[in-house]
C-alpha cells in the first residue's frame, strides 16, 4: 500500500510539471542552443509620459548567428490581442534580410519611429502576445496577459520592459533596457530589371498631386507622384519624408507617367492650420522635389499641380476631380446630384426651384426667381387742376405759389444783437456798485472836502 502510495505520488508530479510546462510554451520556454535562428528579444509596449503617448513602444528581434546574413522572405511579426483575436502586425517583403545581431521595430506614430528598421501600425497592448512566424510556422512568441501560462501584463503605474534573459533564455520584466538600432543591420535587396533605362535614383520624380480631406475614411488619402523625366524610375530605396520622419518607397514609374501613393504608416493632416511640407528623398539622401499643401482643403477634393505660369511657376489649385495615378484635372466647382443646383458664391449644392414656364396676363410679369407672375406697378402722368404743379418724386400735386415781385419786396432784415446790450448793462451794473462802494467807504472824506468846498456863509 505504501509502494502504491509513491507511484500514485510520482504520477501525480510528473503530470503537474507536464501541465507547467504545457502553460509555459507561449513564453517560448527555450534555453541555450535550443532558441531558433530569429527569436524575440524585447519588447515594449509604450507608455504615456508627459502627456504624449506610445513612448518607448518597440519589438526588437535577434538571430542566433550574428555574422551571418538571414534572408527575411515569409517572415512575419503576429499580434494576438487580450481577447485571443490574431493579425499580422508586420511581413517583411521578399527581398529583405537581416545584417546585423538585432533588428528592432517600432510604432510608426509613436515618438522615435524614425530610429527603426521598420513601422508598424497597431500600437500593443498591457495584454496581449505576439509571435514570430515563418511561412505560417511559429519560430518564438511571448504573451503578458497573467493567465494561461503568460508573463504578468503591464502596467502604467510601474513602466517596465520584457526582455529575454541571455543566460536563461526566459522573458522578464525589467524597469531599464536600451535596445540596439544600426540603420546597416536591416537591407531591402534591389531588384533591378534587365531594361536600362531603370535607374536606382529618383532624381526627375516630383510631386503632382495629394488628397487629405478624405470624406468617410483615410483610406481615402493619397499622394501622387510624376515622373517628368525621359527614363523610368526605380523607387526603392528612396523615401518619404512628412513631419520629420521617413517612409520607404518600392516600385518603378515609367516615363512621363504617374503613381499614387497611398500612406499607410502615418496620416496626412486633413486641413492644416498651416502648411504640411512633404519631402521625397533619394537613395543618396538628397532632396529631390518638396510640397507644402496649405490651409483650405476641402472634402471632396485634392491639391493638384494644373499647369504652370509664364515664369515657369509652378500652378496649384483645389479641384473638384481627383486623378490618382492619372494626368490632373482642374474642376472649380463640385459636380452636384440631380435635383440640386450649384450656388457659385458658397460652391455649395442647394435644392432646384423647378419654375415652371407659365404665361401671365396683361398687366403682370413672371418672376424667374419664385416661378409666380407678378403686378406691373405703372406710373401714369397726373394733370393737376390750375393752380397746382406735379411733384415727379412723390407723383402728387403741390399749390403754387403766386410770387409776382412787386408783392414780397426785399427787404433788410433788422437784427439787435442782444447779447452786446445784455453785456453792456452788466458792466454798467458793476461800476455803479463801485461807485456806491467807494462813495460809503470814503464818505468821511468826502463830506469833509464837500465842506471845504462849499463853506456855510454866516
Amino acid at each position: 500500500m505504501q509502494k502504491m502510495t509513491v507511484v500514485i505520488g510520482i504520477i501525480l508530479g510528473a503530470l503537474l510539471c507536464l501541465g507547467y510546462q504545457a502553460g509555459n510554451a507561449k513564453s517560448a520556454d527555450f534555453s541555450g542552443e535550443a532558441l531558433p535562428d530569429l527569436y524575440i528579444k524585447a519588447v515594449n509596449p509604450g507608455y504615456t509620459v508627459d502627456g504624449v503617448g506610445n513612448v518607448g513602444e518597440f519589438i526588437e528581434i535577434a538571430k542566433k548567428s550574428p555574422d551571418s546574413v538571414l534572408l527575411l522572405a515569409g517572415t512575419a511579426v503576429s499580434y494576438t490581442n487580450s481577447s485571443g483575436n490574431s493579425s499580422i502586425l508586420f511581413e517583411f517583403p521578399e527581398n529583405s534580410r537581416m545584417t546585423g545581431e538585432t533588428l528592432l521595430l517600432r510604432l510608426a506614430s509613436s515618438p522615435g519611429a524614425e530610429l527603426a528598421a521598420v513601422n508598424y501600425t497597431k500600437t500593443l497592448a498591457f495584454k496581449a502576445g505576439i509571435t514570430l512566424l515563418r511561412n505560417d510556422e511559429v519560430l518564438d512568441q511571448v504573451c503578458w496577459t497573467g493567465k494561461d501560462g503568460c508573463l504578468p501584463e503591464f502596467k502604467s503605474s510601474s513602466p517596465t520592459i520584457l526582455v529575454r534573459n541571455s543566460v536563461t533564455d526566459e522573458f522578464e520584466h525589467v524597469k531599464e533596457y536600451e535596445p540596439i538600432y544600426d540603420e546597416k543591420n536591416y537591407y531591402e535587396e534591389r531588384i533591378v530589371d534587365d531594361d536600362p533605362a531603370i535607374k536606382s535614383q529618383c532624381k526627375g520624380l516630383e510631386f503632382s498631386e495629394i488628397l487629405s480631406y478624405y470624406e468617410t475614411s483615410q483610406s481615402e488619402q493619397f499622394i501622387e507622384f510624376h515622373n517628368s523625366s525621359s527614363e523610368q524610375i526605380l523607387l526603392d530605396g528612396c523615401k518619404i519624408r512628412y513631419k520629420n520622419k521617413a517612409y520607404g518607397l518600392s516600385g518603378i514609374v515609367r516615363a512621363d507617367e504617374y503613381a499614387s501613393y497611398t500612406p499607410k504608416l502615418f496620416n496626412l493632416t486633413k486641413n492644416p492650420t498651416t502648411s504640411n511640407l512633404l519631402e521625397i528623398i533619394d537613395a543618396d539622401g538628397a532632396v529631390v522635389d518638396t510640397l507644402s499643401y496649405p490651409n483650405g482643403q476641402r472634402k471632396g477634393t485634392s491639391y493638384a499641380l494644373i499647369g504652370y505660369g509664364a515664369s515657369g511657376e509652378e500652378l496649384w489649385h483645389l479641384t473638384y476631380a481627383p486623378t490618382p495615378g492619372s494626368p490632373n484635372n482642374y474642376q472649380e466647382f463640385k459636380t452636384c446630384e440631380v435635383g440640386k443646383v450649384l450656388n457659385r458664391e458658397t460652391g455649395n449644392c442647394v435644392k432646384a426651384t423647378e419654375v415652371a414656364e407659365k404665361t401671365c396676363s396683361a398687366g403682370y410679369y413672371l418672376n424667374i426667381l419664385t416661378g409666380r407672375c407678378r403686378k406691373i406697378e405703372e406710373k401714369t402722368e397726373k394733370t393737376c387742376k390750375e393752380g397746382y404743379y406735379l411733384n415727379p418724386e412723390t407723383n402728387r400735386c403741390r399749390k403754387i405759389t403766386d410770387n409776382k415781385g412787386a408783392d414780397y419786396s426785399l427787404k433788410p432784415e433788422e437784427y439787435e444783437e442782444k447779447s452786446s446790450f445784455v453785456a453792456v448793462y452788466a458792466v454798467i451794473g458793476l461800476l455803479g456798485l463801485g461807485l456806491i462802494y467807494l462813495i460809503y467807504e470814503f464818505r468821511k472824506e468826502i463830506v469833509k472836502l464837500f465842506r471845504k468846498v462849499f463853506p456855510k456863509s454866516h
